[in-house]
C-alpha cells in the first residue's frame, strides 16, 4: 500500500486539546505504553473525523493495525462525547442570550430502501435526525442524540426534551414551520395551506427567515467534518460521533 503525506484543516489548539484529554485518560487508566503516543492518537482521530478516511488507509500511514486504529478512534470518540455539553448546560447558556435558534438536520447514512424508519421524506434520502441548537450569532450550543430520519423535527425536539427545557429556562426560540404547535416560546413563520399571506405576514416571514439563516452556520459545521457527510458505521455509534464533533468544535471556538 502506498503512503502519502496529507493535511487536516483544524486548528492546532484542537489537537492540543484532544492530546491533553487522551494523556489524562491514560494516566487514569495507568497505561504504560502504546503504539502511538497521545499526540499521534489525537492526530489519527482528527484525520479520521475531519477527512473521513477509512481505518485501513490511516492505519497504514501511521504504522498500526486496522483493529488498533478502530480502538484508538472509539476510545477518543467516547472520551469526547462525554465532554460534550448537556441539554441543561446548553439551556443555561441560551438563557444568557437574547434568543436561541433551533433547527433539524439530516446526517446521510448508508442504508437500503427496505430501511424505512431511516428514510426522510423531506430530504428524499436515508439518514439520522439531529436537532441543532445555536445562539443568535450562529454559534453551535448543542447537538442532540440522533433519531431515525423518518422522525419529524417537532417530534424529535419533544422526545429529546428540548422544547420543554427551553420553555422552563424562559428562552425564546426561533425555528422553521416544521415546529408549528411546539410551544408558545417557539417562534415560527406564518403558515397557511392554500391561502396567500397578507403584506404584513410576508414582512414578518422575511424578517423571521433572516434571523433563522444564522442557524445555517451551525448546521454547516457538521459538513466540514467529512465523516458526517456519509455515515457508514452502525447507527448506534452515530450519536457518539456527533457529540465528539460538537466537543471538538466548541474546543476550537474557545
Amino acid at each position: 500500500m502506498l503512503v502519502y503525506p496529507s493535511g487536516v484543516d483544524v486548528p492546532s489548539s484542537t489537537l492540543r486539546f484532544l492530546s491533553a484529554q487522551l494523556r489524562r485518560h491514560r494516566r487514569e487508566l495507568g497505561t504504560r505504553w502504546r503504539r502511538l503516543n497521545p499526540g499521534r492518537q489525537a492526530l489519527f482521530t482528527l484525520a479520521h473525523l475531519r477527512n473521513g478516511h477509512p481505518y485501513a488507509q490511516l492505519a497504514a500511514g501511521f504504522g498500526i493495525g486496522t483493529t488498533t486504529a478502530y480502538r484508538y478512534v472509539a476510545e477518543a470518540v467516547e472520551l469526547l462525547a462525554a465532554l460534550a455539553p448537556t441539554l441543561a448546560e446548553a439551556a443555561r447558556t441560551a438563557s444568557t442570550k437574547a434568543f436561541a435558534l433551533l433547527d433539524g438536520t439530516l446526517l446521510p447514512i448508508d442504508r437500503i430502501a427496505a430501511d424505512r424508519p431511516f428514510y426522510s421524506g423531506k430530504h428524499k434520502k436515508h439518514g439520522m435526525n439531529v436537532q441543532v441548537l445555536a445562539d443568535p450569532s450562529g454559534r453551535l450550543l448543542r447537538a442532540s442524540p440522533v433519531l431515525p430520519g423518518a422522525v419529524h423535527d417537532v417530534r424529535a425536539a419533544r422526545e429529546h426534551g428540548i422544547i420543554a427545557t427551553l420553555a422552563e429556562a424562559g428562552v425564546t426560540c426561533w425555528a422553521d414551520k416544521g415546529y408549528r404547535g411546539a410551544a408558545i416560546t417557539v417562534r415560527v413563520p406564518y403558515w397557511a395551506r392554500g391561502e396567500t399571506h397578507s403584506a404584513g405576514q410576508k414582512a414578518v416571514n422575511r424578517s423571521h427567515a433572516k434571523i433563522r439563516s444564522l442557524v445555517e452556520q451551525a448546521v454547516a459545521t457538521r459538513k466540514s467534518w467529512r465523516l458526517l457527510r456519509k455515515i457508514r458505521c452502525p447507527t448506534n455509534r452515530v450519536t457518539g460521533l456527533v457529540q465528539a464533533v460538537l466537543c471538538l468544535h466548541l474546543a476550537s471556538s474557545d
